[in-house]
């Protein structure tokens, strides 16, 4: 009995496991599917049973050479960095106490 994310006639919204599988070929656990996958370039989301879970669109978008859509401008967060002073001075502070 297909899932209700599954489309075993192809062309659903993620890739089923046979597609998967045949992309994968010859692993066939799916640990090393998904380590296979992610190393493609593919964002891989993981089933309650383990196996990869791909969204279609995604995968022809990577595996045809095509390009990413790129985020919008100023929608992501600015990189975190350390406060090295900071730390510096709260080291300092431990140390005069």
């Amino acid at each position: 009995m297909p899932l209700p994310y599954e489309n075993t006639s192809g062309g659903g919204l993620f890739l089923t496991d046979t597609e998967i599988a045949r992309i994968c070929e010859p692993l066939v656990q799916p640990a090393a599917q998904v380590r296979f996958l992610r190393e493609l370039g593919l964002t891989v989301a993981t089933k309650p049973n383990g196996r990869a879970l791909v969204v279609r669109s995604h995968a022809e978008a990577v595996l045809s050479g095509r390009k990413h859509a790129e985020p919008q401008q100023g929608t992501t967060a600015p990189a975190a960095a350390p406060n090295r002073s900071g730390l510096i001075e709260f080291i300092n502070r431990r140390r005069a106490a």
